[in-house]
């Protein structure tokens, strides 16, 4: 088991993550995490635990996950977008076969800012892209 860890292990929280080093060459044969860094994905930041000086191994397999990290929400974000539009496909068809009034009383009005909302900032990107090209 112990050779099938990785050599470090990620802590995911809302802005990136800690960083742990994980070792299994101990002499109680258990699984230890050291942590070494805390991450931020939004600005790159690594900072060092404590008073740790991250080794150039470190840094690489901490650059490696965030680089990973940050390619994996990209895909989230667009697959978030892609499940929005099913949303509000099935909204639609929702409002016309299966709402009561009192249902649709009480979400109309949201529903209609967001959209409206929405389109005017597709609109807008539109716009500026054809003016670019």
């Amino acid at each position: 088991m112990a050779s099938d860890l990785p050599d470090y292990y990620f802590r995911i929280r809302d802005n990136g993550a800690l960083a742990f080093r994980v070792d299994t060459e101990n002499r109680h044969r258990r699984i230890e995490m050291d942590q070494i860094a805390v991450i931020n994905i939004r600005n790159g930041e690594i900072k060092p635990h404590g008073d740790r000086d991250l080794t150039e191994e470190d840094l690489t397999a901490i650059r490696d996950w965030m680089d990973q990290r940050r390619t994996l929400l990209a895909l989230r974000d667009i697959d978030d977008i892609h499940r929005a539009i099913d949303h509000l496909n099935l909204t639609a068809q929702w409002a016309q076969s299966k709402a009561t009034e009192a249902q649709l009383d009480e979400v109309t009005d949201a529903l209609l800012l967001a959209m409206h909302d929405l389109r005017a900032v597709l609109v807008r990107k539109k716009a500026d892209r054809l003016m670019k090209d």
